[in-house]
């Protein structure tokens, strides 16, 4: 009988776990690459549906090349046995067992159909989210969010509107506001609360100045990059307005308009800067947070960017590696590294053996400069700090629970909330469908209270029925003899 070869379950067919698929497979190990989506690659290489007939998809996509290698080697690997891909799993939990872990997902439309996967080691490649936080009118029909917008275009090859706004902060807006118009929306104007060349010119002093400028420089590619982007802006007539925030949106059944202000130093709208803009559809983003709960349910320490690794990208659980935008958020081509050393990590360990660290030089290499371009990214790209005093308290800030801003605030000033917990035990904010996902970045900053990753089992919502029934079989070959 031949020896039968670990197999190694990767959550998320995005950049991070399809390199960690590959990775591993090419290393003789069996993968079982689960999804929720119907096809590979993630939101950053979402592909339109097969029936929509895209006959370029490429034009929406960057580093087309990395995902047809990425592709390729998945396809090859699919065909020779050494991996399983599994679309349409939405996992709700991995579980530990004396014999390695089961990762349970829910099937159908519904999310109703259970289904397991067995496996001796985990890759948690969950990926991020996006953090919106509110304003008064944010709720109206018409006001999406970037990735959202993203997500309909290259998926859907849909426009959201024909007359956009794209608002709020961070690298993605960028991509959001000239995929749009490319597509042939009337992108009229990019509000970007921060100003990234500005800040690095108003840096406290000389050394952080030249540390932010060495960091900008070891990486021409973003530079150049981010030029392209700025000539595109240009040539679809994209007006921008750097330090400037959305400080409401109007409408009776929809959207008709935005409200925005400059953005003074101390954070708050600027007296007699503000102006209207009509639109049809706002499409605003504040940045990433990390998936954490999965890692968080299976016991894995956490810190402010997201499940913490080591060099092998192993969290403190034995068995289990995490990579890509569950570790901080970075960016695909920081996923890319972190996912290969993950998979070369866990094709090592799973067959018994200590990896070599040198094997991976380059990815390491690639992941130390990334990490630190993301870190530099995320302090030039930040919301304004006083936004929540702008927000009414008539503004729901949990749509969910439809809980609005004043009951925050009551809770907090009348009733002593002094963490987010507390708040949402005494006003249900965060107990809806989406489990605070959407509305704990905005909850936290009206009560004052700190952010920080929660403990959520199971990750996504899960029948009864499912909890009660006796476990399902495999969903995948994941212990062939």
């Amino acid at each position: 009988m031949s020896e039968r070869r670990p197999v190694l379950a990767v959550v998320g067919a995005g950049p991070a776990g399809l390199a960690a698929a590959l990775a591993a497979a090419a290393r003789g190990v069996r993968v079982v690459l689960v999804d929720s989506a119907p096809e590979p690659g993630g939101q950053f290489y979402r592909q339109p549906a097969p029936g929509l007939g895209a006959r370029r998809p490429q034009v929406l996509h960057h580093r087309w090349r990395t995902w047809e290698r990425l592709r390729d080697g998945l396809t090859t690997h699919l065909a020779d046995g050494r991996t399983e891909y599994l679309s349409g799993h939405h996992v709700w939990c991995v579980e530990r067992e004396s014999t390695g872990f089961v990762v349970h997902a829910l099937l159908g439309p519904e999310e109703r159909e259970p289904a397991s996967v067995r496996a001796d080691g985990v890759v948690l490649a969950t990926g991020g989210y996006e953090k919106v936080l509110p304003f008064p009118g944010w709720t109206l029909p018409g006001v999406i969010t970037a990735g959202g917008a993203q997500a309909m275009l290259k998926g859907g090859l849909a426009l959201p509107g024909r007359t956009v706004v794209v608002a709020g902060t961070g690298p993605l807006l960028l991509p959001v506001a000239t995929g749009l118009a490319a597509a042939g929306a009337r992108v009229t104007t990019l509000v970007e609360s921060a100003a990234p060349a500005a800040l690095v010119r108003r840096s406290a002093g000389p050394r952080d100045v030249a540390r932010r400028a060495r960091v900008l420089a070891a990486h021409p590619d973003k530079l150049a990059e981010a030029a392209d982007y700025a000539a595109r802006l240009l040539r679809h007539e994209v007006s921008v307005m750097t330090r400037h925030t959305v400080v409401e949106a109007h409408g009776r059944d929809r959207l008709e308009s935005v409200t925005v202000a400059a953005v003074g130093p101390d954070g708050r709208p600027v007296p007699g800067s503000a102006q209207r803009l009509a639109c049809d559809t706002l499409a605003v983003g504040h940045g990433l947070l990390p998936h954490t709960d999965l890692a968080s349910a299976l016991g894995c320490r956490l810190d402010a960017a997201g499940v913490r690794v080591d060099d092998e990208q192993r969290t403190d659980v034995p068995g289990v590696w995490a990579a890509g935008e569950a570790t901080g958020i970075g960016g695909a081509a920081l996923s890319l590294a972190e996912g290969h050393i993950a998979g070369r990590s866990a094709a090592a360990r799973l067959h018994g053996s200590a990896p070599d660290p040198r094997a991976w030089t380059p990815a390491a290499r690639s992941r130390t400069r990334l990490r630190t371009f993301a870190a530099e990214l995320e302090r030039l790209y930040a919301a304004p700090v006083r936004w929540a005093e702008e927000v009414t308290d008539a503004t729901v800030v949990c749509r969910c629970e439809e809980i609005t801003a004043g009951a925050v605030r009551e809770a907090v000033g009348a009733l002593g909330a002094g963490d987010l917990r507390t708040v949402k035990l005494l006003t249900r904010a965060g107990m809806g469908w989406c489990q605070g996902r959407m509305c704990e970045p905005g909850v936290a900053g009206i009560a004052g209270c700190d952010l920080v990753p929660g403990r959520r089992l199971p990750a996504r919502p899960v029948p009864l029925g499912v909890l009660a029934a006796p476990p399902p079989p495999d969903a995948g070959t994941s212990r062939p003899r």
